[in-house]
């Protein structure tokens, strides 16, 4: 069974995908009564679900006429947005982070599930079993070989 957090996410990720915008506001006392939960429910999605690595910009305006905004990000080309992570690695890659990241590129088909699970595995803290800040660095290197490899295998189909 899916937890609360999964179906409002899906359900914020279906009325995006509706608008031509590829963007919605919201308003979080909304949609909180909508699922019958607090508030801060609809934070913890939002802040754990709709990050910059897995493709998506989030604004929020407070007070009275106050709402969040969800706007989906889409590269032009897989190539692109392949480019685009790389560049985000620089500075190393928490689990996390990584997971976002793999999870976008799921989303976006430019790999596959099964894909997605040996990416994960390869790159989980238990596999990588050195002290922090090397694991985050290792880690980012590794998902860096990944991706080129993937973005060159990409553009020659």
């Amino acid at each position: 069974m899916r937890n609360i957090s999964d179906i409002i996410e899906g359900y914020l990720k279906s009325i995006i995908e509706e608008e031509s915008r590829g963007q919605i506001e919201i308003k979080r006392s909304e949609i909180a009564e909508k699922f019958h939960c607090v508030p801060s429910q609809i934070n913890y999605v939002i802040n754990t679900r709709f990050t910059q690595d897995r493709g998506y910009l989030v604004e929020s305006k407070r007070g009275g006429g106050g709402y969040i905004r969800i706007l989906r990000v889409r590269a032009h080309t897989k190539a692109e947005l392949i480019e685009h992570i790389i560049q985000s690695l620089e500075a190393g890659a928490s689990e996390s982070a990584t997971e976002d990241i793999v999870f976008r590129l799921l989303d976006e088909e430019v790999i596959t599930k099964r894909e997605a699970k040996i990416i994960l595995a390869a790159l989980a803290r238990t596999t990588l079993a050195i002290p922090l800040p090397a694991r985050d660095d290792l880690r980012a290197r590794i998902l860096c070989a990944m991706l080129l490899t993937l973005k060159y295998e990409k553009s020659e189909k």
